[in-house]
């Protein structure tokens, strides 16, 4: 009886692995999607543009282009995903020869050009994760992906992946007031 009892735990503790390597690898898979994204996108007053709102979307990738027309109003216009990708493949063109203002080093908190922001914030979605990575090793590239993008949402982002997590999610800096001992 002692040999089916613990014939018995064995497969459930084998269960319980199984249902664990699932769930991680489900979420490394997850993290490897690039998300469709949202933007609105706004024109600076030196016409360079920075992005001031992102939203992830299950829906295609699309933009809202807000410019200031020959009256000085605002006005905006929609871009759709095939635009959009348009636009970042020949940004990304000019990234392999260098004339990129997404590659070069210089001020970059003053927004860029419509392609060159497309491209920053977007260029995993539209173009695919190993462009998108490439880019990002480049150290001018990401730091004026960085700048470009000024929406509440990449902060958001930003402070969450730079936080270290623990193999439960939860945050491994160390704060004594929410610690607790056992048994005393």
């Amino acid at each position: 009886m002692k040999h089916l009892s613990s014939l018995a735990s064995g497969v459930a503790l084998g269960g319980a692995g199984l249902v664990m390597m699932s769930v991680l690898s489900g979420c490394a898979q997850e993290e490897q999607t690039p998300a469709n994204k949202f933007l609105v996108i706004e024109q600076q007053a030196n016409g360079k543009y920075l992005v001031v709102e992102e939203v992830p979307t299950d829906g295609p990738s699309r933009a809202v282009i807000r410019e200031k027309d020959a009256n000085g109003n605002t006005v905006e216009r929609f871009m759709n995903e095939a635009e959009m990708k348009t636009l970042a493949e020949q940004e990304y063109l000019k990234t392999q020869d260098g004339t990129s203002e997404t590659v070069q080093s210089g001020e970059s908190s003053g927004g860029m050009g419509l392609a060159g922001t497309i491209l920053a914030v977007a260029a995993g979605s539209l173009l695919g994760n190993m462009i998108g990575n490439a880019l990002m090793n480049n150290k001018n590239f990401s730091q004026r992906a960085t700048n470009v993008n000024k929406s509440p949402y990449a902060r958001s982002a930003a402070s969450k992946s730079s936080a270290k997590k623990s193999f439960f999610g939860s945050s491994s800096s160390s704060n004594s007031a929410s610690k607790t001992s056992f048994g005393s």
